[in-house]
């Protein structure tokens, strides 16, 4: 409780911390984003191999992560993908070290990505948004584990159309638990329940549905366990809105991908990001957003 009356004594102290916290943590996700995919289709490929009974031999089709044979969220080190250059703790400060290093490797002079910088300050904007919004509460740092895996799974789906259960599933749970304790979200446990399930039961109705009509698949399951783990933590109530949210803001996206930009329409995009966005713009401006609807679409 002292760390949480500290924070609460400065509002400015809190802010700052959380934007700090967030600028670490999107340097973690930017590994998270990188290697669990690789991480998991080296397991699926491992299962299949022990299935069918033959040598797993196959490499990665990762170049970079095919050069080592131990490969999770702790090794290998941090290094250059062409290199190999072991990045050094000064040449890993969130969005600093990119500018000190001119956006390129300080042994090979190859470019590096601006998603990195840009991924460090998203989580840090994005944390001191929910601190400002919730102030200095364990609440707080509930939403920001939320916050910090919405980030993620948005990154992984638009980089391999997938929502790893390794994530989604802890976050159905965690919004249970944390409406169970009653953290002071409003959010009783019947609606979070209720949540979780016709979070879950709503794409899945549309996903059969369309597919019976189409023949073809309209989304994959990590939506329905994305949506349902929205629904354990911000309610049943919350479920219309970011559904409405997330469609409208992914069909001015795809619309604005084949019109502009040339997309090729039989390509399929992913419906995470949008579910992911849509669920923290009902995090921060729920009541405002829920509002705003029931005013001009059902009054």
């Amino acid at each position: 409780m002292e760390i949480i009356d500290l924070l609460s004594a400065s509002p400015a102290f809190l802010l700052t911390v959380c934007i700090v916290l967030g600028l670490l943590v999107g340097s973690f996700l930017n590994v998270v984003v990188y290697r669990l995919p690789i991480m998991l289709q080296r397991d699926w490929r491992e299962q299949c191999c022990d299935y069918l009974e033959i040598d797993n031999e196959t490499p990665d089709s990762n170049e970079s992560s095919a050069k080592f044979k131990v490969f999770n969220l702790q090794k290998p080190d941090s290094h250059c993908p062409l290199c190999n250059h072991k990045i050094k703790p000064w040449e890993n400060i969130p969005v600093l070290s990119y500018l000190f290093l001119g956006g390129k490797c300080s042994d090979c002079k190859a470019k590096i990505s601006i998603r990195y910088p840009s991924v460090e300050f998203v989580s840090g904007v994005l944390s001191g948004l929910v601190a400002f919004h919730f102030g200095a509460t364990w609440l707080t740092l509930a939403l920001l584990f939320l916050t910090w895996a919405l980030i993620a799974l948005t990154l992984i789906d638009f980089d391999h159309q997938l929502l790893p259960d390794n994530i989604t599933l802890p976050l159905i749970w965690l919004g249970l638990l944390v409406n169970t304790i009653d953290l002071g979200f409003g959010v009783t446990l019947r609606d979070a329940m209720i949540g979780a399930i016709a979070g879950y039961l709503v794409l899945w109705v549309f996903y059969w549905g369309f597919k019976l009509a189409t023949g073809k698949d309209g989304m994959g399951y990590g939506d329905f366990k994305l949506l349902s783990a929205l629904g354990a933590w911000m309610g049943w109530q919350s479920l219309l809105p970011i559904i409405i949210l997330s469609s409208l803001v992914g069909a001015v996206f795809g619309l604005t991908m084949i019109l502009l930009f040339g997309r090729d329409k039989s390509v399929p995009m992913p419906f995470g990001p949008f579910l992911a966005g849509a669920g923290f713009l009902m995090l921060i401006w729920g009541p405002q957003l829920s509002a705003f609807y029931i005013d001009n679409f059902i009054s």
